[in-house]
């Protein structure tokens, strides 16, 4: 487990890295001159180059392991922060954004697959998971408030270079102690042992076939509908990225530092009911379906003005993302029947990147027309009623809890 700890404090300060940047893109691009629709363009197309990485990720993972991606993700997303810091026009971030979209795509799936292999049962998975969420979560509180108070102190040029030697340092210190774990066989069996009617009284020494008879009903091909709940929330996330920044100023000032703020409180939200240890006993697939039907109604809540604050909207929306953060990891691992990690992992990521591709890019076209918010309450709820329209009855018999 020391490799675990170990990667949850490197995950902090990538995630803290990353997110800081969030509330300074925007009044960067715009301080170089891009239009909103070219900044939905730049979010988008970080998001639709995380694509070939994704690809790459799912087989390199489960054939080299997660080390060596981990690795070289952050040290050429720390080199690619300080050619950031002096870029002179839009198309040049552009780019950047281009190329750091792609060499970040193998971190989280890489992340996931180790967390998933050091585990040695499903309960130990999920909380792993949740871990992993909470970590992702607790740093994305501080980092966009710390992020708008670097820019305010010492400028863009300083900020993105010290952002750049903190990923390039991280790096090298997971050099020395990022381990990969590779007694996946022993970790499978102690996966079906945790498995109603997976024969666990045969115990560790059971033989081969009787367990590859009894991993054989969990590693049925994974429902592609569960891929689409991952797209709509990417997608939703993604709206709002694109439209905070810009609706800082209808909500009380121009300031870089309110936008930070905004985002930590989403954040915030969601490190509430990720401390909710108790949520991980419950179904993840019920977990997942509940949690995007929440967050659906909240962005229609604030597409229409409901005359609540808006901090009280996003804490809401927070605890929503909260819920759904951890479950759909939980809901792949128990539905891959722990075989092929990486591909399965690769492939949320590549959900995560469409639905990421498309947010930004929608809501920069059509803001004039229609609240982006709207587009963000629809799908969340059109993918809500895919998910048990097409295997529910597969998902909760795989998922649920004993």
């Amino acid at each position: 487990m020391k490799t675990a700890v170990w990667l949850y404090l490197f995950l902090f300060i990538a995630f803290f890295d990353l997110h800081a940047q969030y509330p300074i893109l925007t009044p960067f691009a715009v301080s170089l001159g891009a239009a909103p629709s070219f900044i939905g363009l730049m979010m988008g197309i970080y998001s639709i180059t995380h694509l070939p990485g994704n690809l790459i990720a799912g087989f390199g993972v489960d054939r080299f392991g997660s080390r060596l991606f981990i690795i070289v993700s952050l040290m050429c997303a720390g080199v690619i922060l300080l050619l950031q810091a002096h870029i002179a026009n839009p198309w040049q971030l552009l780019a950047l954004r281009s190329v750091s979209g792609f060499v970040l795509a193998f971190l989280s799936p890489a992340c996931m697959s180790l967390l998933a292999r050091i585990a040695t049962d499903r309960i130990q998975q999920g909380k792993l998971m949740a871990g992993n969420g909470l970590i992702h979560t607790f740093a994305s509180v501080f980092s966009p408030a710390a992020g708008a108070l670097l820019v305010a102190q010492i400028g863009f040029t300083r900020a993105f270079e010290c952002l750049g030697w903190l990923l390039i340092t991280t790096a090298t210190c997971a050099i020395f102690f990022i381990h990969d774990v590779k007694n996946k066989p022993r970790a499978m069996d102690s996966l079906d042992e945790a498995l109603p009617h997976s024969g666990a009284h045969h115990g560790r020494h059971a033989s081969p076939r009787s367990d590859s008879s009894a991993a054989k009903p969990a590693a049925l091909p994974l429902p592609w509908s569960v891929y689409v709940l991952p797209i709509a929330t990417s997608c939703a996330q993604g709206i709002l990225s694109f439209e905070l920044p810009l609706m800082a100023g209808v909500h009380g000032g121009h300031s870089i530092m309110e936008t930070g703020i905004l985002f930590s409180i989403v954040s915030f939200g969601a490190l509430v009911t990720l401390s909710m240890f108790f949520l991980n006993k419950l179904s993840p697939y019920l977990r997942t379906l509940w949690g995007a039907v929440m967050l659906a109604f909240l962005y229609f809540a604030i597409a229409v003005g409901v005359p609540l604050p808006m901090a009280t909207m996003l804490f809401m929306l927070g605890m929503a993302k909260g819920i759904i953060l951890p479950a759909l990891p939980s809901l792949l691992i128990d539905l891959s029947g722990g075989e092929r990690y990486g591909r399965t992992f690769s492939l949320l990521s590549i959900a995560y990147s469409i639905g990421a591709f498309i947010g930004p890019m929608a809501a920069g076209m059509l803001r004039d027309v229609v609240s982006p918010y709207y587009l963000a309450f629809l799908v969340l709820m059109v993918a809500a009623a895919i998910l048990p329209f097409h295997g529910s009855r597969t998902i909760t018999a795989r998922t649920h809890f004993s």
